[in-house]
């Protein structure tokens, strides 16, 4: 499995992936059209913030976007913080370590660059990736938890990154 920046090749691919691990959350009377949109926008993710693939002899596995200060993607997080959306991992590929990789890629990426936390939100009945999330040390931050519609409630996390101390 090779992590990189998406091209734009991979953008169908990555739209199939993410709606298609989505889909399950999505509700009994069809997905909420405008969210369903938005998780197949590879393109304007990839334009608007950093879209990271796991893939594998030219297979998109699974996906990230990385939400850097300025992103509009960015709805959580504070000044100095770094924000992931919309992680997916093909329903096929799952339980391969994928989505653990692009969470330590996202964590890297903002540690590299300095920031103080990295923060997330995510879908209440997703609880297989909560544990994802706990198991790479990311604590519920529950003053952050919001609705974006009526009858979709998310959960905030936090990840505290450690400032080096000066040798």
């Amino acid at each position: 499995m090779r992590l990189r920046r998406a091209t734009p090749d991979d953008h169908d691919q990555v739209a199939r992936v993410t709606v298609a691990a989505y889909d399950r959350y999505l509700g009994e009377d069809g997905p909420e059209t405008d969210y369903v949109e938005q998780l197949a926008d590879s393109a304007g993710r990839d334009r608007d913030g950093e879209l990271w693939v796991a893939e594998e002899s030219g297979r998109v596995l699974g996906s990230v976007t990385v939400c850097p200060e300025g992103s509009p993607w960015r709805e959580l997080a504070r000044t100095g913080e770094g924000e992931f959306r919309m992680l997916a991992v093909d329903p096929e590929a799952q339980g391969r370590g994928v989505g653990q990789a692009l969470v330590d890629l996202t964590v890297e990426r903002f540690r590299s660059a300095g920031a103080s936390a990295v923060v997330l939100c995510s879908m209440k009945e997703m609880t297989d990736a909560h544990r994802l999330y706990e198991r790479a040390g990311f604590v519920r931050d529950p003053e952050r938890d919001w609705s974006p519609v009526p009858g979709v409630d998310l959960v905030a996390y936090r990840l505290a990154l450690p400032t080096e101390e000066p040798r």
